[in-house]
This record gives structure tokens, sequence and C-alpha cells, in this order.
């Protein structure tokens, strides 16, 4: 059984008429999948923008119509260019004895020391990482702990991962996650540097040859 739970009721109404629905606090959505014919549904607004709030696109959810109930995942939410409101959603339907890949979250924990201390700034690459799993073992998010990238130049690669048994990353392994970078302001200032003692050390070179002309003549 999924964590999250949702009653709907078949949906006979289609078309420009689902607006009656929406106007009745109703959503309309639909099921479809692999081993199953699409079966349109009607959800109550607020249930349904609970258990998608909760349950994102990666966490199970049984949805209950006419004493059958299919567990599935999110694929699409539409929702109203301006307010934001949800005005269709598609599920797929997922046999649960089959691995498939999902998209998950990256969750940063810990503290980086290097940033702590102000040796660094923190520079983060992807976001989020596409796995391959049982859909009952999919997380809710990938936790990242930062408490490692001590010095500039540490970094966290997809390769640095292991997420345990069960759980295959799809994403290169060379792939960034996060890299201790030196911080703006200081590598401003050590630009400002490196020109300056460039500047040196031509004015250096053009007294030597001016020396040189001295003594020539």
């Amino acid at each position: 059984m999924a964590d999250y739970v949702i009653e709907a009721e078949v949906r006979s109404v289609t078309g420009k008429d689902v607006k009656k629905l929406r106007n009745q606090g109703l959503v309309p959505a639909i099921v479809y999948g692999s081993t199953t014919d699409p079966v349109s549904i009607q959800v109550p607004y607020r249930p349904l923008e609970v258990a998608l709030m909760k349950a994102g696109g990666t966490q199970l959810i049984d949805i209950k119509v006419n004493k059958k109930t299919h567990t599935v995942l999110t694929r699409d939410v539409q929702r109203h260019v301006i307010r934001g409101d949800i005005l269709h959603v598609d599920f797929v339907a997922i046999d649960l004895t089959q691995v498939i890949a999902a998209d998950v979250f990256i969750q940063f924990t810990g503290e980086s020391p290097a940033v702590e201390n102000g040796i660094g700034m923190l520079l983060t690459g992807t976001n989020s990482l596409s796995i391959q799993t049982l859909p009952a073992n999919i997380p809710e998010n990938i936790q990242v702990d930062l408490s490692s990238l001590a010095e500039l130049g540490d970094s966290i690669y997809v390769g640095d991962l292991n997420l345990g048994e069960g759980l295959t990353i799809l994403n290169d392994a060379e792939d960034l996650i996060a890299r201790i970078v030196q911080p703006s302001a200081a590598r401003a200032a050590a630009e400002l540097d490196e020109l300056e003692a460039e500047a040196a050390e031509g004015e250096e070179g053009a007294e030597g040859g001016e020396d040189d002309e001295a003594e020539e003549e």
C-alpha cells in the first residue's frame, strides 16, 4: 500500500465540459499504463492538492476508484498559467514488480568546513539524479553530505555516491554535484594581484632596456 491515498470517481465528462467539474471543486485526471486501460477520473481538489504536494513525482499514490485501487506515480500536472490552480493530472499506473526509472531531487545535508571557515564558496552542479529501482524503493530525495568538503577544490561527483543495494544511478559518474571554489571577491583580488605583478614585470623590463641603451651611449 502506498503512503498516500486518493478517493476518486470515474469521469464521464470530457472536453470543454470539464470546466463544470472544476466549478464543483473537482479536478479531471487520467490513469494509464502499460498494464491497464486508460481510466478517466475526477478527484476532489483539496485532497488531490495535498497528495501531490507530499508525494511529488517520486512517491507512490493509491487511487481508489469503484473499489479498485491503482498504484500510480504522478506523470504530469497541468496548472492555470496565472493562478496556479490544478487543471488536470496524468497518473501512470505502476507494476510494483518491475524496475522503473525516476528522477529524484538531491538534498544537501551537513555543512562544508571550507564554507564555514570562509575558505571558499559552494558551487553546485546537477540538482537531481535519474535512478533505476523498484517503484516501492524510490526515495523521496537523495541526501548528499557536504561535511567532507574542507578545502578549495574538494568535490563530490555522481560516481562518489553509494545509494545502496537495489538503486542504480543512471547519470554519468563524472557529473558534478558540489565543489568548493574560490569566493568571487578573493578570485577578483587574485586576478588583480596577477595583473599588478605582470605590470611590475613589464616596468622592470622597460627600465632594464633603458639602462642598456644608456650604457651603449
